[in-house]
C-alpha cells in the first residue's frame, strides 16, 4: 500500500470516526445558543455591508468655521464649553493588525500571523459557546489597554497640573468641588466604555450620583468591524472576558449601574457619516445646562473634528495626529447662531494636553 493510500484511509477513518460526531455535538451547542449564535450572525451580515457601502468617512465640507467667528460683532453672542477628549486604551484589534509604539516593525511581522490565529480562535470559542463577546467586533481593552487605562487613573489620582489651565482641566475630570460642571460620556463600543469606567472610578466612587452617558454620536468613523457597536439598543453593555479578568475594577457593575444607556440605539446606521455625528454631538452639548464634558472616544472621531472645527488655516498637530492610546487633550469649543445655521469652531490657543498627547 502507497503512502498516498495510506494517508487517504486514515482520513476517511478520522471522518467516520470523529469529525461526524464533533460536528453532531457543534451543531448541537450551537442550537443550545441559537439567539446568541443568530445575533453574531446578524453582525457578520452587518459588517460585510459596512465594508460594502459605508461612507462613514466621506463628507462634504462645511465651509471654513473661522468666517463666521471673526467678526468682532459675533463676539458677545459666542457661547463656548469646554470639551475635554479622552482615547480609549489600546484594543484587541489594534493588538492583531497595529504595530503600535510598544513593539518593533520586526516582532509586529513575525508574530502576526500566530497572533491572528490566537484571535481567530477566541472568535470561534465565542461563537461556539454562545458569548455575548467578540475579539474582532466591538473590540474591547487588550491586556495593554487595561493597563493605559490604569496609568491615567493613577495620573488622574496623583497630579494637579502645573499651569493653571492645567489645572482646571484636571479638576473638571475629577468632578472636585468648586470646579466647573462637567458630564462624563462615551461612545457605545466597548474599549472607550472601559476605559472612562476604569479612569474615572475613584471620580463615580466619591459622586454616586455620577454617571456615564453614551452617546451614539461619539461612535468611531471607520467601516471596520471594530467600530461596529455589539450592544442592542437600550441594553447594558456586557464587560469583555478581558475586562472580568481585571482585578482592578468592576466593570460589570459600572456597565450596568452607573451607565446612562437612555440614547443608546444599538449600531450606527450604514447611511450615516462622521460629520453628521459630531454636528449631533456639538448640538447636545450646547442643549444642556452643564459647562463641561469629558469625552471617553477615539482617535479617528478625535482628529477629524479638529479638522472639521478648527480654522482651515490652522497647522495644528491635532490635525494631523491621533491622540495617543488613553491621552487626554482638551479645549474650548464655541458655537455662534446664524442666518445659515449653527456654527462651531475649535479655540485653537486652549487646545491643551493634559495626559500623553498626540
Amino acid at each position: 500500500m502507497s503512502i498516498t493510500e495510506k494517508s487517504y484511509g486514515y482520513f476517511v477513518w478520522f471522518l467516520t470516526y470523529y469529525a461526524r460526531p464533533m460536528t453532531i455535538i457543534l451543531i448541537g451547542i450551537l442550537f443550545w445558543n441559537i439567539q446568541v449564535a443568530l445575533y453574531k450572525l446578524k453582525l457578520v451580515a452587518e459588517a460585510i455591508l459596512y465594508l460594502l457601502f459605508c461612507n462613514d468617512k466621506s463628507w462634504k465640507r462645511d465651509p471654513d468655521p473661522a468666517m463666521f467667528f471673526d467678526s468682532p460683532d459675533h463676539k458677545d453672542i459666542i457661547m463656548k464649553k469646554t470639551i475635554i477628549f479622552v482615547r480609549h486604551g489600546e484594543s484587541t484589534w489594534n493588538e492583531t493588525f497595529n504595530k503600535g509604539n510598544h513593539r518593533s516593525a520586526v516582532i509586529f511581522l513575525v508574530f502576526f500571523i500566530p497572533n491572528l490565529i490566537k484571535a481567530l480562535l477566541y472568535e470561534l470559542y465565542f461563537f461556539i459557546s454562545g458569548k455575548m463577546d467578540s475579539w474582532f467586533y466591538d473590540a474591547p481593552l487588550s491586556h495593554l489597554g487595561l493597563n493605559q487605562a490604569e496609568k491615567l487613573q493613577k495620573f488622574l489620582k496623583n497630579n494637579s497640573g502645573m499651569t493653571s489651565r492645567e489645572k482646571e482641566l484636571i479638576a473638571i475630570m475629577r468632578g472636585e468641588n468648586g470646579a466647573p460642571s462637567s458630564r462624563i460620556m462615551s461612545s457605545s463600543l466597548r474599549r472607550a466604555l472601559s476605559t472612562v469606567a476604569l479612569s474615572f472610578q475613584e471620580r463615580l466612587n466619591r459622586r454616586p450620583t455620577d454617571t456615564i452617558l453614551i452617546h451614539p454620536a461619539l461612535q468611531e468613523i471607520s467601516r471596520n468591524p471594530d467600530t461596529l457597536c455589539i450592544t442592542p439598543a437600550q441594553a447594558p453593555v456586557t464587560a469583555s472576558w478581558i475586562d472580568r479578568e481585571c482585578s482592578k475594577c468592576n466593570f460589570q457593575s459600572i456597565f450596568s449601574g452607573r451607565t446612562d444607556m437612555s440614547l443608546h440605539k444599538g449600531n450606527k446606521p450604514i447611511t450615516t457619516n462622521g460629520l453628521k455625528r459630531m454636528k449631533e454631538f456639538n448640538k447636545y452639548v450646547f442643549s444642556q445646562r452643564v459647562d463641561s464634558f469629558v469625552v471617553g472616544g477615539h482617535s479617528i472621531w478625535f482628529r477629524s473634528f479638529f479638522k472639521e472645527f478648527l480654522p482651515y488655516s490652522s497647522d495644528h498637530v491635532a490635525k494631523k495626529r491621533k491622540i495617543i492610546n488613553a491621552g487626554c487633550v482638551g479645549f474650548t469649543l464655541m458655537k455662534i447662531s446664524t442666518p445659515q445655521g449653527d456654527r462651531y469652531m475649535v479655540d485653537q490657543s486652549s487646545i491643551t494636553v493634559i495626559y500623553g498627547g498626540f
